[in-house]
């Protein structure tokens, strides 16, 4: 990808260790050794690659809700049967695969709302543009919740991130005007990581 060319290598470890040759394999969920279906339907699965600094999605599923009801009620056939399809299955909690193998296939689907790097977080998050991945966002969580329900939660999951946009853009600001009255240092590039690792003072 563009925004992991120039990163240093401990930024891009985690994604090459996938991206460059197991993404299209079986055993990239499946685990070569037993290669069983009840295997690949378990969140932990996906730990093995979407975790780290670099994206931290299993962490923030982890310690989310439905994480928490994953890891207490997982040992439970009654709460999880992964020996159903997932087209079949009545789980008491959504697993990484519940939401993103939907339909029972193997594409995954990419539920993201807005895309949000690159300075996309101040963007209308509302903008027709984006309403189709909206509306299917919406369409996942009410399997199990009302579609008020899942509204409510995206419009605060929005303005929670127009705020830390906001902030963040304010930080820099903070920081620009104080180089450019004299105050600050330029700081050396391995004092100043930005939050993704990267450096913001050369």
């Amino acid at each position: 990808c563009a925004w992991s060319i120039e990163r240093p290598p401990g930024d891009t470890a985690g994604c090459t260790f996938c991206h460059t040759s197991s993404e299209e394999r079986c055993s990239t969920c499946h685990q070569r050794h037993q290669f069983n279906p009840v295997v690949a339907r378990k969140s932990e699965q996906c730990k093995a690659c979407h975790w780290g600094k670099d994206h931290r999605d299993w962490e923030a599923y982890d310690i989310s809700i439905h994480g928490v009801v994953w890891q207490t009620n997982k040992w439970d056939p009654t709460q999880f049967d992964l020996n159903k399809k997932l087209s079949d299955a009545d789980y008491v909690g959504p697993t990484c695969q519940y939401c993103h193998l939907r339909g029972d296939h193997h594409n995954v689907q990419r539920l993201s709302t807005v895309y949000t790097s690159m300075g996309m977080s101040n963007a209308d998050r509302g903008a027709p543009l984006w309403k189709e991945k909206r509306d299917t966002w919406v369409s996942v969580c009410d399997d199990c919740h009302s579609p008020r329900f899942a509204k409510e939660n995206l419009q605060a999951m929005d303005e929670a991130c127009k705020d830390a946009g906001l902030k963040y853009t304010e930080t820099f600001k903070v920081a620009e005007n104080l180089m450019l009255d004299g105050m600050g240092e330029p700081m050396p590039k391995d004092l100043a990581p930005d939050w993704s690792g990267q450096h913001i003072w050369s």
